[in-house]
């Protein structure tokens, strides 16, 4: 099974739909099979204090104007749903609350998933799985006593999912990544694993590609330099076609494991070992 690359767009978009169309069509260029948005309810995820707390930014001077400027509303995710359709691409996006959740229903996405902050959620866990839809679940943030519950919530509700190893640091050190954890998920609760990464550079993806991941997920930019707090962990258009061509090219070349001489070889052992009288072993 190839890997499934998520290009991670959620708040990247500034509040604009033609920057949204443009990061939809980076990812197409990329070969990734989906996009990925954020939604929340402002004011069921965060406290009335601090969104009327100061914050400076393009779209005024508190906390609430801000993440009002990034959230999309209906008619945003509908001329998503039809761009997407009409570039051949799965979209799909991470709710932050129950409302949020019920919000993306309308679109009829393919997928779910359940970002880290809320996989400690027991109620929104069920609210997800009750869709029945494959769903990406990251970990981060999470103690295994959590990741378990989560498993045992979409088990119970019969409902497809992946684990995906995160960290939730952003940017996040190469040193922090633990890129072993994907083998300890997939050993101890029996399912495919992914990998969420919010670092700089392209090679711990390379290096969970690697591991056998079932999933990728980076955050991807037009330009890092842009305003957003998620644009220092993303990935530039260029980056991104080499991420997918790359991952694709690790995961090829992993093979099956079972050491055995190439059809391709024999005629080279032939040559080198002849001084040996070297025949070829049916």
């Amino acid at each position: 099974m190839s890997i499934f690359v998520i290009a991670e767009i959620g708040i990247n978009h500034n509040g604009e739909m033609s920057i949204a169309k443009k990061l939809i069509d980076v990812a197409v260029l990329s070969g990734c099979n989906a996009v990925k948005f954020q939604k929340r309810e402002l004011d069921l995820v965060y406290t009335q204090e601090l969104l009327d707390s100061p914050r400076e930014s393009p779209w005024g001077t508190t906390q609430r104007e801000q993440k009002s400027a990034l959230e999309f509303g209906f008619e945003e995710y509908s001329e998503i749903t039809e761009y997407c359709k009409s570039k051949d691409i799965e979209w799909f996006a991470s709710a932050w609350d129950p409302a949020s959740q019920e919000f993306l229903g309308q679109f009829n996405c393919k997928y779910n998933k359940v970002a880290s902050a809320m996989t400690i959620d027991p109620e929104f866990l069920k609210l997800v799985a009750s869709e029945g839809k494959h769903t990406f679940i990251s970990t981060g943030m999470c103690t295994m006593e959590e990741i378990s519950q989560a498993v045992s919530i979409f088990r119970d509700l019969n409902c497809s999912f992946e684990l995906m190893h995160t960290v939730s640091t952003y940017p996040m050190r190469d040193e922090d990544a633990n890129l072993r954890v994907i083998d300890t998920l997939r050993n101890r609760f029996k399912c495919d694993v992914g990998y969420s990464g919010h670092e700089t550079g392209l090679a711990v993806s390379f290096g969970a590609a690697a591991l056998g991941i079932t999933s990728l997920e980076r955050h991807i930019t037009l330009d890092r330099s842009m305003y957003g707090s998620d644009q220092s962990a993303s990935v530039e258009p260029a980056g991104m076609m080499q991420l997918v061509g790359a991952v694709h090219k690790i995961e090829e070349a992993m093979g099956t494991g079972e050491k055995c001489i190439l059809e391709a070889e024999i005629p080279i052992a032939k040559k080198l070992r002849s001084h040996l009288g070297w025949e070829a072993v049916d």
